[in-house]
C-alpha cells in the first residue's frame, strides 16, 4: 500500500486564517482542501464520498456554520475526527461538544498547536479508536 498524505478539509470564512493554516499544514505534508464557506465544504465532502482523514472548521460563519457542518458530517461519517476553531462567542465550545467535535480550539492559536492536535487525532484514528 502506498503511503499517502493525510487529507484534511479546512473551512473558515476568514481568508487570512484559511490561507495561513492551509499553507502551514501543506508544509507539514498534509493534503489540504481549503474552502471559505460551509456550503462548499458539504458539497466537497459529498463529492469526495467523505474521503477525508480529518475536518477543521470554524464554528461561526455566514449561511451554513461549523455547528451544522459538524452535525451533518458526523451523522454520515461518525469516525472522522473534527476540530472546531472559533474566535467568537461566549461558550461556542459547549455548542461544538454537543455536536461531537473532537476538539475545540480558540482563536488565536499557534500553528504548532493545531498540528499537534491533528497528529494526535489522526494517530487515535489509525489505532481504531473513536470517541
Amino acid at each position: 500500500m502506498i503511503d499517502r498524505p493525510n487529507k484534511i478539509l479546512l473551512v473558515d470564512d476568514d481568508e487570512v486564517i484559511l490561507k495561513t493554516i492551509s499553507e502551514y499544514l501543506k508544509q507539514k505534508n498534509f493534503n489540504v482542501v481549503a474552502v471559505d464557506n460551509g456550503l462548499d465544504a458539504l458539497k466537497i465532502f459529498e463529492t469526495e464520498n467523505g474521503n477525508f482523514d480529518l475536518l477543521v472548521t470554524d464554528l461561526i460563519m455566514p449561511s451554513i456554520g461549523g455547528v451544522a457542518i459538524i452535525s451533518i458530517i458526523k451523522k454520515r461519517y461518525p469516525k472522522i475526527p473534527i476540530i472546531a476553531i472559533t474566535g467568537w462567542g461566549e461558550h461556542p465550545e459547549t455548542l461544538a461538544k454537543e455536536v461531537e467535535a473532537d476538539f475545540v480550539l480558540e482563536k488565536p492559536f499557534k500553528l504548532d498547536k493545531i498540528n499537534k492536535i491533528i497528529e494526535n487525532l489522526l494517530s487515535w484514528r489509525s489505532r481504531g479508536r473513536s470517541h
